[in-house]
């Protein structure tokens, strides 16, 4: 399927709003990570206690901070997921004996400032073995028959459900369909337990030693995967476009991680995932243009560089839109609906899709362009060695 048919786009012509374009980006990038002291890294990279936390109303942010602020030291990040009662709190962690003390505090506070009623479980909150230890005694007080087997499966029942109600109750009433839960064990429920406003749905600890350790493989990585291809494309092509493509997949990468300074976005592993595949998708679209001009190399000796690297791109203009739109169609769909976890992914690979698509157009391509005729302009400026006269006579002789 082709969408564009013999079309005859000077891209090359139109090449320098595209290469100031990204000088630009790549200088307001750079400048952000400068003034910053390098890119925003989450807890994967840094290190530190993250929790997230779903509410049943819209989340008290400021209280959750000012709570949280007299307990913890250091810079502690509470951020409302947007269009959704929950709230990711994160805490930097220097010191990794304070990992685990950090974490307890974060959910003692909260617990403390949203507690239940006093003296009650917090059902939002309790674990299963919490849960039955909490009902065994008041089960046995009021003569209601249940086996300690028949409890544990009630218990991990009733928290099957919450965790079906997306971890929070709002009601106590909501468990009277639960297997095992009679109307005589709802009524000690109700007495013994209470609903908090919040619920904990992850908590996630990462030392500042593996924080750094990991910083280091995903930069290693990166560089690897360049390294890799750019040694893939100079064998299979020729040395000045293993460096052109390298060039472009760099400039791709340069300017992600810029925007997500500029943004103020956090980089995590997903994100250098997210990284690593365009890494991989830029140079796939870029060896495609680049292997269409090889064969034209054969086919179209007497045209020049530029007007055959213009024909390439032409030829190859339907594939790239197609493989390249709905690759941003998919991206674009995890961007916007994709929730909080996957935010960071999925800007990176629409960020990175726009940028490395015409990065094989306008910035590949005219680098092979450069590189040509600067070679060729050293070859006829270098001087012709001329024999002494002695020399060419006794030649001729």
């Amino acid at each position: 399927m082709e969408l564009f048919k013999n079309t005859n786009f000077d891209f090359l012509g139109k090449k320098w709003p595209f290469i100031i374009a990204s000088l630009v980006l790549t200088a307001l990038g750079l400048g952000s990570m400068a003034m910053k002291g390098g890119p925003k890294y989450g807890i994967d990279f840094n290190g530190g206690a993250l929790m997230y936390l779903r509410f049943n109303q819209e989340p008290p942010v400021a209280r959750i901070r000012t709570a949280l602020a007299g307990k913890i030291q250091g810079e502690i990040s509470v951020q409302q997921i947007t269009g959704k009662p929950e709230v990711l709190v994160g805490t930097e962690i220097k010191d990794e004996k304070e990992l685990n003390a950090n974490r307890q505090i974060i959910e003692d506070t909260l617990r403390t400032t949203f507690a239940a009623q006093d003296g009650k479980l917090d059902l939002n909150n309790s674990a299963s073995g919490q849960l039955a230890d909490r009902l065994r005694d008041p089960l046995l007080q009021a003569n209601i028959p249940m086996s300690e087997q028949e409890l544990q499966d009630t218990v991990a029942a009733i928290e099957s459900f919450r965790a079906s109600k997306g971890g929070i109750l709002n009601s106590v009433d909501e468990l009277s369909g639960v297997k095992g839960v009679t109307p005589a064990l709802l009524q000690i429920l109700k007495q013994q337990c209470a609903l908090g406003p919040f619920t904990v749905l992850s908590a996630d600890v990462v030392g500042p030693k593996i924080g750094a350790d990991l910083r280091r493989q995903a930069i290693l990585a990166t560089l690897y995967a360049l390294g890799g291809m750019l040694v893939y494309v100079a064998f299979r092509f020729e040395w000045i476009y293993g460096v052109a493509a390298v060039v472009a997949v760099f400039h791709d990468t340069i300017i992600t991680i810029g925007l997500f300074s500029l943004f103020n976005k956090e980089i995590s592993l997903t994100v250098v995932a997210a990284l690593l595949t365009l890494v991989g998708y830029s140079m796939n679209d870029t060896i495609v243009t680049f292997d269409r001009i090889r064969e034209n190399l054969k086919l179209m000796r007497r045209e020049s560089l530029e007007t055959l690297i213009n024909i390439s791109v032409n030829q190859t203009l339907s594939r790239t839109v197609m493989s390249s739109g709905l690759t941003l169609l998919t991206a674009l769909s995890l961007f916007l609906f994709g929730g909080e976890v996957l935010n960071g992914f999925a800007f990176a690979l629409v960020v990175g899709i726009l940028v490395g698509t015409y990065s094989s157009i306008y910035i590949a391509s005219p680098l092979v362009v450069f590189s040509q005729k600067f070679l060729e302009s050293r070859k006829s400026a270098a001087p012709v060695v001329k024999a002494p006269v002695g020399t060419r006579k006794a030649m001729r002789g």
